[in-house]
Formats: C-alpha cells, sequence, structure tokens
C-alpha cells in the first residue's frame, strides 16, 4: 500500500493544530469575524451610513444596542461594516505583500550576485522605517483614501517576506534534490518554481497570518491618525477618531470599535502562534 508523505504530513499538521489551544481560540475568534462580516446586512439594525441629528450621542438601548454617536450613526451596524472593511483591509494588503515579498525573496535568494545585493539593500533601507511611519509617508505622498492605505501597508511589509522567503532559499539551494534537478536539466525557473519555493512555504504561512493581524492594525492607525478611511466610512480606526471627544459621554462609541480591533488582531496572533508550531518538525 503505497502512502503519499505530503498528505501525511498535512495531516500531522492538522493534528497538531486540533490539539493546540491557541489554534481552536485564535480560529474561533476570526471565524466568528468572518460570519458577522458576511451576515452584516442581514445583523444590523440600521444603515450604517445613515445620520440622525436628533438621535446623536444616545446611550445603548433596545432601539441603538451600542448607542449612537456624534452625528446619530448607530455604532453596533457600524462595527459590524467595519469588520467586512478591516478583514478586507488586511488580507488585500497581505496578499500583494506576500505576492511581491515572494517573488523578490526567491530571486535574491536563488540566483545571488548583484541582484541579491540590489533588493536587500532596498529592503534594508525600507526596514530601517518604522512601519507606521514609512505608510504614512506613503499615504501622504498618494493622499488619504482606503484604498491608498491599503497600497501602503502592502509596500510596508513586502521587505519582511522578501527576507524570509530568501534565507529559507539560501538553505534549500544547496540541498541535493535541487543540484539532482540541475544535473538532470532542469531550468533555473523550473528548479525555483517546483523544487525551491514549496519546501519554503512554512515560515511564509505563519508570517502571512501574523501579517493578517497587523496590518489591520497599522490600518486602523492610519484611520485613527486621518490617513485612511474617508470621513463616515465605517472603519474602526476611522471610528476611533471620530468618537474619541465623545467618550466620557458615549463610551461604547469608542470601546466597541477599539475592542473588536483588539480581538481580530489577537484572533490572527494566537493562529499564527499555533501554525508557527504545528508547522516545526521539531516540536511534537
Amino acid at each position: 500500500m503505497n502512502t503519499n508523505p505530503s498528505a501525511t504530513g498535512q495531516h500531522h499538521v492538522f493534528r497538531k493544530l486540533l490539539r493546540h489551544p491557541s489554534a481552536t481560540i485564535g480560529a474561533s475568534i476570526i471565524l466568528f469575524f468572518v460570519i458577522i462580516a458576511l451576515l452584516a446586512p442581514f445583523i444590523a439594525t440600521h444603515d450604517p451610513m445613515q445620520t440622525d441629528i436628533a438621535e446623536r450621542l444616545k446611550s445603548s438601548s433596545g432601539k441603538h444596542y451600542l448607542g449612537t454617536d456624534g452625528t446619530g450613526r448607530d455604532i453596533f451596524s457600524r462595527v459590524l461594516y467595519g469588520s467586512r472593511i478591516s478583514l478586507k483591509v488586511g488580507l488585500i494588503a497581505i496578499t500583494f505583500s506576500l505576492g511581491f515579498g515572494t517573488l523578490f525573496g526567491a530571486i535574491a535568494g536563488y540566483f545571488g550576485g548583484w541582484l541579491d545585493n540590489l533588493i536587500m539593500r532596498v529592503n534594508d533601507m525600507l526596514l530601517a522605517m518604522p512601519s507606521i511611519l514609512l505608510a504614512m509617508v506613503i499615504v501622504t505622498i498618494l493622499g488619504q483614501s482606503l484604498t491608498n492605505a491599503i497600497i501602503a501597508v502592502s509596500i510596508v511589509y513586502i521587505p519582511q517576506y522578501a527576507r524570509i522567503l530568501r534565507a529559507s532559499v539560501l538553505k534549500v539551494r544547496e540541498l541535493d534534490y535541487v543540484t539532482s534537478a540541475k544535473v538532470i536539466g532542469a531550468s533555473d525557473i523550473r528548479i525555483l518554481v517546483t523544487t525551491v519555493l514549496p519546501n519554503c512555504l512554512a515560515p511564509l504561512i505563519v508570517q502571512a497570518t501574523l501579517g493578517i493581524g497587523a496590518a489591520i492594525l497599522d490600518a486602523a492607525g492610519l484611520s485613527f491618525l486621518g490617513l485612511g478611511a474617508e470621513v463616515g466610512v465605517p472603519e474602526w480606526g476611522a471610528m476611533l477618531n471620530e468618537n474619541t471627544k465623545h467618550i466620557r459621554k458615549v463610551p461604547l462609541a469608542v470601546t466597541a470599535p477599539g475592542m473588536a480591533i483588539f480581538l481580530v488582531v489577537l484572533g490572527f496572533n494566537l493562529l499564527g502562534d499555533a501554525l508557527r508550531d504545528a508547522l516545526d518538525p521539531q516540536i511534537d
């Protein structure tokens, strides 16, 4: 009876994840936010963009579960719709960062030489700046919008993935099965795509999971500073910016989006830590 080693390894990783309490908690939190994001139009009690001056700064009640903000918008509905925006921001930003980081890291690690030096020196310059400061500079140049905030966050995280993949490629390219592929005449691109990269994915998966939470946090930070989502958009960071001045009168206007940011980032961090343990062959 033939056994597929790849499938066996995947099952082993999955079993380790199921036994890991951080994975269960983190995945449950993420699943909760994914569900409310998908069902926001059905769960929300009000239009998140609708203003009603007569209802402004109301405390929680049967009509407004979490109260209203300074323009009378329903906080509960805005937090629900904010989950859609924040998850979208995190996923899109990390997808672009992961894609370009993988490309640059693979080229630098496999081919080496002047390409490696050029890519890594640009990486070093980007990593020398604090991520939120670099993102602020990029958004200032591009202009305030949620799209530009996503672009800025994507650029900020590219060097991290490039450096992680380069380190893995440098190790894998010296292994026997890569040498064997060269001997039989496989092209460099074929070796890189079919032989090297599949064996370098574990650290990228872990970093991408952690990176989604970090991207959501950075995007919320940009919106809080007035450099991200446009005024009125139900984005958690923008809600914090708009409602900080009303915290004494309607505390939930600030604590609700702040707690949402905390929980979703916590969920991705817990899942990322669990993945790191599950993908480590030295931990059983």
